[in-house]
């Protein structure tokens, strides 16, 4: 496998792709190309999560895909997580569309090296947990009206999806809930108290349209900071607009569980083991739509029946 880690801008280190493309093989796809996976990890736009980041891709990468890690723009800049217990300070460079417009640079650094990498850019699935599933639920939306590359599916873990209904719910909300979405709301807005035009313009559960592609969504019910009804909403506008969807709410996990195994685990509270059967439910959803191009036989097979050469490569 090859693994490495780009810069998508001269003048920018924090934002960067780290690759994890399938090495090809005769005994493999034998020259055929991948689907791929592109991960947004979350952090509340202040930093990319590093449990939502190469655990997720390592995840998708045993399934067949070619698995990349976007670290888009956030407050932090790839540094420290800011004390949002006192206000913080305007970033114009780091906030919307900047981090939309990075999954747009990704998709075309990764189509750019479509025959480098053996990726099959008709299938690219955009993936993302939490802020950087709102981040992925935006591109799905959104790609469009920006001529950015169109995704094939789209993955949400726990995404916000709605920040009009966001702000409702933080008005019945006290203490650290009300103070974190303060402080993500200047860091990605510029304001701690964004217009209901601001709200609308940046939540996808209100921009489905028939371009949006398919989606798997997975979420808890016992989620505190991002609840359930993100899911639900972006489930609905899903269904309204008949863009096909799969969605599993699981009762209990807290939020940002990642994989909800100790893979991706910082502590035993983020792991559940009914939740963590969402990779392996979203691997057979992903794979009606991504089915790696695999041969009826394999090439020792044919050898085997026609007793001539085996066809390596061939």
């Amino acid at each position: 496998m090859k693994n490495e880690c780009l810069r998508l801008y001269e003048n920018r280190e924090d934002i960067t792709l780290t690759c994890y493309v399938w090495t090809d093989t005769p005994e493999l796809l034998g020259g055929k190309k991948r689907p791929a996976v592109l991960i947004c990890p979350g952090g509340g736009y202040f930093n990319c999560s590093d449990r939502e980041a190469e655990p997720i891709a390592l995840r998708f990468a045993a399934m067949g895909y070619h698995t990349f890690v976007l670290r888009y723009s956030t407050y932090a800049e790839g540094g420290s997580f800011p004390n949002i217990g006192e206000p913080i300070a305007v970033k114009q460079r780091d906030m919307h569309p900047a981090p939309l417009c990075d999954i747009g640079a990704a998709m075309r650094l990764i189509c750019a090296h479509e025959n480098e990498w053996l990726v099959d850019i008709t299938r690219i699935a955009v993936c993302g947990f939490s802020a950087g599933g709102h981040n992925a639920a935006m591109y799905a939306t959104r790609w469009q009206e920006n001529g950015f590359p169109k995704p094939a599916a789209a993955i949400l873990g726990y995404p916000l999806t709605d920040y009009v209904f966001k702000h409702k719910y933080e008005s019945r909300q006290m203490g650290g809930v009300t103070m974190f979405f303060r402080a993500s709301d200047t860091a990605f807005l510029g304001t701690a108290e964004p217009t209901e035009e601001q709200l609308e313009d940046v939540s996808p559960a209100r921009h489905v349209t028939k371009a949006t592609p398919p989606t798997f969504l997975w979420a808890t019910a016992a989620d505190e900071l991002v609840p359930v009804q993100h899911s639900l909403l972006m489930a609905t506008a899903l269904a309204n607009t008949g863009v096909p969807f799969e969605i599993h709410i699981f009762e209990k996990g807290k939020h940002g569980m990642g994989l909800a195994d100790q893979a991706s685990a910082e502590a035993l509270s983020d792991c559940n083991a009914d939740a963590a059967g969402w990779a392996a439910l979203a691997a057979k959803w992903l794979e009606k739509r991504f089915a790696l191009p695999l041969p009826e036989k394999s090439a020792f097979e044919r050898m085997m029946e026609s007793g001539g050469n085996p066809g390596f490569g061939g």
